[in-house]
């Protein structure tokens, strides 16, 4: 997904989203022999396999949210508003229907028809096909209000409709004909199942009864009640046991046994919200419920009593995400506190490895006891927590604060639960407070211990092993305000702590003491520190931020230009950028060593908390009212993105959240994305004075004076010998025996020494020598010695000599060329080589011709000025080194 001005971040996908109040449908695969579930996440559908409740297909997401759903063995239908569309491949929509004005709330897949009904009371049937209206009914809403829909087992052509009003009508769709009226039980129809015996149908009403019914003879075979309101689901098992299944609006699941006509047993909370679908699967003890809880449940009956137990589930959070923070240095876990109570871990890999700590009690075994609704032990939501992977197999690793509630919790990451230590203030130990309450809290990066700030602006530290208290900082409290944060650096040296009076205090963390206090321009609303750079972000009330050196204790950067609340701040993994949140909508990163804002971009709702991965490649974020956590990619790591500070002008665009799927990240090349990218091509000498290096890899020049000893190793033992060729029909001798014809001796007459001579030919590179005697431009001849190899390299160097097709005027012209290398002091490792190389290919006739030894001599005097001046400058920038570094140790 790219945006304009080549944005840093790339909607991914979204992790914990599973269920919604939509019911889901089971479909049969004939090829695949196997069952698939087909559930509606926001605007896609989710399909996942029966078998291990994995997700193996996303569809292709809608304008809107999906609000009815259903499926035959080909096609899943799925509608929005008035609009219905079908899917072929659980992917891409292949048909769309338009014709309802007003939204659909029934669909019941017909041969090959599809049936559709609105609220307005209108029913279309569909000609899947040809998308055409097929037949078009309305019913007055006064008398005949349909509520439920079904097509009774081998009831050809014939529809079962019920209404609001609680009476039921038989239809023959093909004639449009009324076939029979049923009565009712004068409340209001709310599902229809079909039974697994021929003519009987079960019938949910608003007043909790079930009436298993024969349409047949309009007869009613059984009776049952809930008193949890409403039927909402119903299904039959079908694998040798009579018992049927009917869900609630709160979440408990009854079932019936149909033989002894009584209540077998109560699966109570199977969800905290309503049963929205449920399914037995046909001829397997399982039965599948989902429910706008964001959960999916594989339920399974294989022990006494004909209770289900929970094989598998798919569950995220059910109410919005409050904080969110990678667990760990792998980027793989993100922890997760919801305002449902509960903490959870999401993996970024794989949905397997999702797990649930559970939810917040102040008992955990009276909480078993009591159940989900009646648990008056409950712990309100998590607000902040901190973790740390440290000694997580050895203790808990995690400490929580909770909405409005003074005692902190500790939790055990490896066991999946509530740890063992309450921790909060030995005064508070025998009696609750009414208005305080923890407000801030971290653990140390040694997971040893966890530091708690309160409203009242007292600072305590716990260890995490035994939950003692160790201690609390200041005389009385830390702050005068209440506590906006506090954090420990990564050596256990410094605690520091932000207050709402606009203080920053830095406090040893061993004895205790006060060190230095900073004041600030506004009240912070929250900080957060990286502990490798030792950079402390500072988020203020008055919608700015800062950067802080905890080392210096001076504020080294201020940002403004957000026009709402800072809900959540994070920093890369290098410390280099800090990403902010706003309730005005935007997700901004700024810049810090450039001290500018480089990325800004708006989401159609405000992002509440951010976490940056560990290793930079996913920056994860959740939004008010969103059950989700969204995943952006950092496309700074796979593309070409600018960097540049955004103009103070810059307007951000609207970016639009990912869904399930991966996003597939397409990159967009416009002009303004090019004129902003132009690549820098360095120079090749900056200043005439410095020594320039040439930006060949070493293996072009390291190895030529090396060159014979690696053709002798890479020579080869024996030359490979050639297979004589066989004739197609070997000679023979005539005679009575049969002998074969000796192979005649060749004659080698002709000698195999090539004359030189003959072949010597002037090359580029020496034509290029020659012309320069004259023109005294060696820029050609260094630029073809530049793209040879090494050992075409050797080849020209040793051509240059008499003996070889060579001259002494050439030779002198390439020592010419090596000084003016020296004198411009560019391409300074080429020089030392190919000189290297020239030396000992030719000191012979070096030493003999006067020329060139005079050339030689001048060379050596260059060669030794610049040494003597790198010498002093290398010299003077390993005493300043060895300074600084015995001074700061």
């Amino acid at each position: 997904m790219a945006r304009e001005g080549g944005g840093l971040f790339a909607g991914f996908r979204v992790l914990g989203l599973f269920s919604s109040h939509v019911p889901h449908v089971l479909r049969y695969h004939g090829r695949h022999r196997e069952f698939y579930l087909a559930t509606a996440v926001g605007r896609s559908i989710h399909t996942y396999n029966v078998k291990k409740l994995g997700i193996v297909a996303v569809s292709n997401a809608l304008p809107q949210d999906i609000t009815c759903l259903a499926a035959d063995h080909m096609l899943i239908f799925a509608s929005y508003d008035n609009i219905l569309h079908a899917f072929a491949r659980n992917k891409e929509v292949v048909h769309t229907y338009e014709g309802h004005k007003a939204r659909i709330h029934l669909l019941q897949p017909f041969g090959d028809h599809v049936i559709s009904v609105d609220v307005d009371n209108v029913l279309i049937v569909w000609n899947i096909q040809s998308e055409e209206e097929y037949l078009h009914m309305d019913f007055d809403n006064a008398t005949f209000a349909v509520s439920a829909l079904l097509h009774p087992s081998t009831y050809l052509n014939k529809v079962l409709l019920a209404s609001e009003q609680g009476s039921l009508q038989l239809w023959n769709i093909s004639s449009n004909k009324l076939l029979y009226s049923f009565p009712g039980w004068r409340s209001a129809v709310t599902t229809l199942e079909q039974a697994p015996a021929v003519d009987v149908v079960a019938i949910g009403l608003v007043s909790g009864h079930i009436i298993v019914h024969n349409i047949k003879f309009d007869e009613t075979l059984m009776k049952f009640q809930q008193d949890w309101g409403p039927i909402t689901a119903i299904s039959f098992r079908t694998d040798g046991h009579p018992v049927m299944a009917a869900g609630s609006p709160i979440g408990h699941i009854a079932l019936w046994d149909l033989e002894e006509k009584k209540l077998m047993c109560q699966m109570q909370d199977a969800h905290s919200t309503a049963i929205a679908g449920m399914s037995f699967v046909p001829g397997e003890p399982l039965l599948i419920t989902n429910g706008a809880d964001n959960a999916i449940r594989v339920w399974i009956f294989d022990g006494p009593g004909g209770m289900g137990r929970v094989l598998r589930s798919r569950m995220g959070h059910s109410a919005p995400p409050t904080k969110i923070r990678y667990h760990g240095q792998n980027g793989q876990q993100i922890l997760s506190a919801g305002q449902d109570g509960t903490l959870q871990s999401f993996s970024t890999v794989h949905e397997k490895f999702n797990k649930s700590l559970g939810r917040g009690s102040i008992n955990k075994k009276k909480s078993k006891k009591k159940g989900l609704r009646l648990d008056t032990m409950a712990l309100p939501p998590i607000t902040v927590f901190a973790s740390e992977v440290a000694h997580q197999s050895d203790w808990d690793s995690i400490v929580a604060c909770h909405q409005g509630y003074i005692t902190c919790t500790t939790w055990n990451y490896q066991k999946t639960c509530i740890g063992t230590h309450k921790l909060k203030p030995e005064e508070f130990s025998k009696h609750k407070p009414i208005d305080i309450y923890a407000t801030a809290v971290d653990i140390t990066s040694c997971g040893n211990f966890a530091v708690i700030g309160l409203s009242t602006g007292q600072v305590d530290m716990y260890n995490m092993q035994s939950g003692i208290h160790r201690g609390c900082f200041g005389k009385e409290r830390a702050h005068k305000g209440a506590i906006r944060g506090v954090v420990v650096d990564g050596l256990n040296q410094l605690i520091i702590t932000a207050g709402s009076e606009a203080l920053i205090k830095f406090w040893k963390f061993k004895t205790k003491e006060l060190v230095y206090t900073t004041e600030l321009s506004s009240s912070p609303s929250g900080i957060l520190l990286h502990r490798d750079s030792n950079i402390l972000g500072v988020a203020f009330d008055d919608f700015s931020i800062s950067a802080l050196d905890i080392e210096t204790r001076k504020i080294v950067r201020t940002f403004s230009g957000h026009h709402g609340q800072i809900n959540d701040m994070t920093f890369s993994p290098d410390g280099r950028w800090l990403i902010t949140s706003s309730m005005d909508c935007t997700i901004k990163t700024w810049d810090l060593p450039s001290g500018c804002l480089i990325d800004c971009f708006l989401v159609d709702s405000a992002a509440v908390s951010l976490t940056m991965s560990p290793t930079g490649d996913f920056l994860a974020s959740t939004h008010v009212d969103d059950l989700g956590i969204y995943l952006w990619s950092n496309r700074s790591l796979y593309s070409l993105v600018s960097l540049r500070p955004l103009p103070s002008d810059y307007e951000p665009s609207m970016v639009t959240r990912p869904s399930t799927c991966p996003v597939q990240d397409v990159d967009v090349v416009d002009e303004e994305t090019c004129a902003e990218t132009i690549e820098y091509v360095s120079a090749e000498q900056l200043e005439k004075q410095l020594v320039t290096l040439s930006l060949l890899p070493e293996s072009r020049w390291k190895n030529l004076l090396s060159l014979d000893v690696i053709k002798k190793k890479n020579k080869p033992r024996e030359p490979p010998k050639v297979p004589k060729s066989a004739p197609f029909f070997i000679p023979t001798v005539p005679g009575l025996i049969p002998r074969y014809v000796a192979p005649a001796e060749e004659n080698e007459t002709q000698s195999k020494v090539v004359n030189l001579g003959v072949l010597v030919q002037k090359s580029d590179f020496y034509i290029h020598l020659e012309d320069a005697l004259s023109t005294n431009e060696y820029t050609a001849p260094l630029n073809l010695l530049k793209s040879l190899g090494p050992s075409n390299t050797e080849i020209e160097l040793r051509g240059l000599a008499p003996e070889s097709g060579g001259s002494v005027g050439v030779m002198l012209s390439f020592l010419r060329m090596i000084g003016m290398m020296l004198n411009k002091k560019y391409n300074f490792e080429l020089a030392q080589a190919y000189l290297a190389l020239f030396l000992k290919l030719h000191l012979k006739i070096l030493s003999s011709e006067p020329n060139l030894l005079e050339e030689i001599s001048r060379l050596s005097v260059q060669l030794e000025e610049i040494w003597i001046n790198l010498q002093t400058l290398f010299n003077q920038s390993l005493c300043v080194l060895t300074y600084t570094k015995s001074a700061l140790l």
